[in-house]
């Protein structure tokens, strides 16, 4: 991988990660476009992952904040009652995560029609809650939590969209537009972490094999790190704008082009 590849590997990260779009999917389709060879490397997973992560964190420092000091207090406040729904939305992931995480590996092999299934789901998602406008808008209770927690297992899948689906269960359910755009940044923190955690122990442990440079990796991090600021606040607009409808188009677009690309 050089420096351009990295470059541009880590700005599509930055942006999908939060846009609806699907990550996976992209990264999978960038794979092929740049004829990349050693993309799959776990330590540029890694870092490029991480980078998303600390733009989650600057975006939302002054939410986090909150809730950490209000769950020092060991009360059931609302912000404790907020911190346990969001550890109930990461039950499916974690249960992924556990025991289905070979077969879930076993989809990200460059298989473009499959990807462009996924993305004409992740479409279809968005149309739909888009199209759907509830009479009530209501909070994230622990079962919407959970339900939203299964869109998020599912969207491990390449093409599915982690913030489009789960984003648009929310909606689908009649989640406050604010509230679940909030939710679905926050509930993935802990799973991201919690990955890279265990992907950094196969590193250490030297089983598997780092063969991108350093300068790659920082211009990865860097690169993921400022398009994921950009696109974590951007998101949050739009879903409060209710205009969804344009991504579910370009999923459409892309999703039918990947699957041609593929056949």
């Amino acid at each position: 991988m050089d420096w351009l590849q990295a470059l541009l590997l880590g700005l599509l990260q930055g942006f999908t990660e939060f846009l609806p779009v699907s990550s996976s999917g992209h990264l999978e389709l960038g794979k092929v476009l740049l004829n990349v060879k050693n993309a799959d490397n776990l330590t540029f997973t890694v870092v490029v992952h991480g980078a998303t992560v600390l733009s989650t964190l600057v975006v939302f420092w002054r939410e986090i904040w909150k809730l950490f000091l209000g769950t020092l207090k060991f009360k059931l406040n609302e912000e404790t009652h907020y911190v346990l729904k969001l550890v109930v939305s990461m039950i499916p992931v974690v249960f992924v995560g556990f025991f289905l995480k070979d077969w879930v590996e076993s989809f990200f092999t460059g298989n473009l029609v499959f990807v462009g299934a996924m993305l004409l789901v992740t479409a279809t998602l968005l149309g739909l809650a888009h199209f759907f406008k509830p009479r009530v808008a209501r909070p994230v209770t622990y079962l919407s939590a959970f339900i939203i927690g299964l869109a998020q297992a599912v969207a491990t899948l390449p093409g599915i969209s982690r913030s489009g689906s789960t984003i648009a269960t929310g909606l689908l359910i009649g989640t406050d537009k604010k509230e679940i755009a909030r939710f679905s940044f926050l509930m993935v923190l802990v799973p991201i972490i919690g990955a890279n955690a265990m992907d950094l122990m196969d590193i250490k442990s030297g089983a598997v094999q780092n063969s991108i440079g350093a300068a790659e990796l920082i211009i990865g991090f860097l690169a993921a790190f400022i398009s994921g600021l950009l696109a974590c606040s951007w998101m949050i607009n739009l879903v409060k704008k209710g205009k969804l409808i344009w991504f579910a188009i370009y999923c459409t677009v892309v999703g039918v082009l990947t699957i041609i690309l593929g056949a």
